[in-house]
């Protein structure tokens, strides 16, 4: 079995220290096996919230899977938005932009979807998409094949379709084919978990999208503080969602969903 921890949108430069310390406590008491993070390590880019950010990190345990999001690219110095966008992410955080780790029970690839051009989308290429199939197309079917952006593939409902990653549909068939499993992504802070068959149509496939909340930030949309802890176990997997709670001052567990791999792909178990 495997053990991941998945959080997203810390956004050092507007967080609550105290949530802070109380995910760093919680996350080194689960020890997981990975810790993912999708994107949005700091507010604003600002040197001095990326090196609050690598101190948290360096908190956590290894390995880890990071990826950048749109708010760690430089919003108003215009010449290092388009620049040097993402120059303070790779001094600070690190210079791969497309990390990976593989073992044997999960694959799991990072992209990074954040782009100059835009103020909050993102998108993913053609070049990107070759790489992710060029590392997990390969892989044995037995191993579970995780792709992990900022910018999310599916969306929960009354949000809008510009949301989604560009590409995400050219991206979605290639990944099919490569029989990616699961997809990991922040943005929202909104929690959700839903899978790809209802959106993209592929015949035999059907993948686990799974949304992480904002884990530090003061910028809720009507959600508590969160993090995903997924716990795989070949054709199983387990999502547990863990929000902060005021009062207690930890993060505790709220809601703990199933899946199972089938013929068509992944499925919510009743039980």
């Amino acid at each position: 079995m495997r053990t991941l921890v998945h959080l997203s949108d810390v956004h050092f430069g507007r967080v609550d220290y105290a949530i802070v310390d109380g995910l760093i406590k919680i996350i080194n008491e689960i020890a997981p096996n990975l810790v993912v993070l999708s994107g949005d390590l700091t507010q604003r880019a600002r040197s001095a919230q990326f090196i609050e950010a690598r101190a948290f990190l360096d908190k956590l345990p290894q390995p880890q899977i990071i990826v950048p999001g749109n708010h760690d690219i430089p919003m108003h110095n215009v010449f290092a938005r388009f620049a040097i966008p993402l120059e303070k992410y790779k001094k600070y955080i690190t210079d791969d932009l497309q990390p990976f780790y593989v073992d044997e029970e999960i694959a799991v690839v990072g992209v990074n979807t954040a782009r100059s051009l835009t103020v909050k989308d993102g998108r993913i290429n053609e070049m990107q998409i070759a790489e992710i199939r060029r590392k997990i197309c390969s892989l044995p079917n037995d191993i579970v094949k995780i792709i992990v952006s900022h910018h999310p593939f599916d969306l929960p409902e009354g949000f809008d379709d510009r949301e989604i990653v560009g590409r995400a549909k050219l991206a979605m068939k290639t990944l099919a084919e490569c029989g990616a499993d699961v997809f990991l992504a922040g943005h929202l802070h909104v929690s959700h978990i839903g899978n790809t068959a209802h959106r993209y149509k592929i015949s035999g496939h059907s993948a686990l999208v799974i949304q992480a909340g904002t884990a530090t930030s003061t910028r809720g949309r009507g959600e508590a503080n969160s993090f995903n802890v997924i716990r795989i176990e070949k054709a199983r997997l387990l999502v547990e969602r863990l929000e902060w709670q005021t009062e207690q001052t930890q993060f505790a567990p709220v809601k703990s969903e199933r899946f199972e791999q089938t013929a068509n792909g992944w499925v919510r178990c009743d039980n």
